[in-house]
């Protein structure tokens, strides 16, 4: 088991950043000569993460095949940076030519359009079909269509934001765009969703951006959720801090809006808005629907933990949001991460024709802007239960910060380049 101290000392925090390698006890790994043609879909924090790891660990022994719709990664951790005006789209988007170079990874700019478990090949919309050893599907989050009504066909005009990329960029234009005066309207969906904090985040970056340029505007936060769903007490006192520019509202499930006039449509209100951000409800990846594989609510996957293989689908592994996830586990990119260095391990000894390891350690950390200096964080550790049959956190490891300081976002940062250059160089 691992205490709090180990865990202090397990994340590395020094010197501005984290260190993000080994952290999954999984460095029996590394040597490994096991041989074969894993195929990953996805190139985000899960994704990335497994397809060097498995090169890595496998001195090249094994071959990678990562399949990519975007030419470039874009990291959705920091990029409520961009919305705030604090950082650039350069700032948080990353190449993908170091896991040619550096590592051999086979990167095919495409989309897979259709897997078939039983004869193992994957098909893409412009390389045709695959075959592979074993799969890993790091797929991310879609949203549910239809689950607000007017939504569908109309994300130009009520932009998410939660796909980091043109999306950040056109959330970012339309504040810059609001009046002084105007209305800034965020809607959150019911957990689990893709990263709990980044709603909260979110409206706190808004909102000192507009208390710096356009003061007599207003943030309003309608949450699905009954409560903050995570860091309560250090957002709570961040909302206070920013006085009647922010408002909270509770319990506001958003049932439908109207595009062309940025309405959002409560059950008992309706709100309107100059600039209308509408965070839908989330499902894993399409590919997941379409492959019939086992979901969890009709939108998670259902997984073996030790090997992060779909419940009854042998050689198809699924990692990252799209997962259904373990007791008080988030959906976050440091979480991908680790699932990512799991899968990795797991594959490595299945090719072997060894078991996975049995008692695997995964650890969060995730740090929050509440302005352009001050940041929170929350950490945590999971390790493998037997009985239970998946990760449950330990007990007095991890924590939150006691308050908002700026010594923080210099390890916020620090966290970004570090789990960045994990997955990338």
């Amino acid at each position: 088991m691992i205490n709090r101290r180990d865990f202090i000392k397990a994340i590395g925090i020094a010197a501005g950043g984290t260190t993000l390698t080994g952290l999954s006890g999984l460095a029996n790994a590394a040597g490994s000569t096991a041989k074969g043609h894993i195929v990953v879909v996805g190139g985000g924090f899960g994704g990335a993460t497994v397809a060097k790891y498995l090169r890595m660990w496998s001195q090249g022994s094994v071959d990678v095949t990562l399949i990519e719709r975007n030419t470039r990664f874009v990291s959705c951790p920091i990029s409520n940076l961009v919305i705030g005006g604090l950082q650039q789209m350069d700032d948080i988007t990353v190449s993908y030519d170091n896991l040619r170079e550096n590592w051999g990874v086979k990167v095919i700019t495409d989309e897979v359009t259709a897997l078939d478990p039983d004869k193992r090949m994957v098909t893409t919309a412009r390389h045709g079909t695959l075959g592979y050893d074993r799969v890993v599907l790091s797929p991310g989050i879609d949203f549910i269509p239809g689950a607000v009504a007017g939504l569908d066909g109309n994300e130009e005009l009520v932009p998410h934001a939660w796909k980091a990329g043109p999306q950040t960029a056109l959330l970012r234009k339309q504040l810059e765009d609001m009046p002084d005066g105007g209305v800034f309207a965020l809607t959150i969906p019911r957990a689990p969703y893709r990263c709990p904090p980044g709603p909260y985040e979110r409206a706190c970056l808004v909102a000192n951006y507009l208390r710096d340029t356009k003061p007599k505007s207003k943030v309003l936060v309608l949450d699905a959720n009954d409560e903050i769903q995570s860091k309560k007490g250090l957002f709570t006192k961040a909302f206070e801090s920013y006085g009647a520019l922010l408002e909270y509202v509770p319990g506001s499930k958003l049932e439908g809006v109207d595009a062309a006039s940025r309405k959002a449509r409560l059950e008992f209100d309706e709100i309107k808005a100059d600039v209308l951000n509408v965070i839908p409800p989330m499902r894993a990846g399409n590919i997941a629907a379409q492959a019939g594989l086992p979901l969890i609510n009709e939108r998670w996957v259902n997984v073996e933990w030790l090997s992060m293989e779909a419940k009854g689908v042998p050689g198809v592994h699924v990692i990252g949001d799209a997962i259904f996830p373990a007791p008080t586990m988030p959906k976050s990119g440091h979480m991908a991460n680790q699932h990512g260095k799991l899968v990795a391990a797991a594959i490595l000894n299945l090719l072997e024709g060894k078991a996975p390891n049995a008692a695997p350690v995964l650890m969060n950390t995730c740090y929050s802007f509440v302005d352009d200096k001050n940041v929170i964080h929350v950490a945590s550790v999971h390790q493998y239960n037997a009985e239970k049959q998946q990760p449950l956190p330990v007990e007095g490891a991890g924590g939150v910060s006691a308050a908002a300081n700026e010594l923080e976002g210099k390890f916020a940062m620090g966290w970004a380049r570090n789990i960045w250059a994990d997955m990338l160089a």
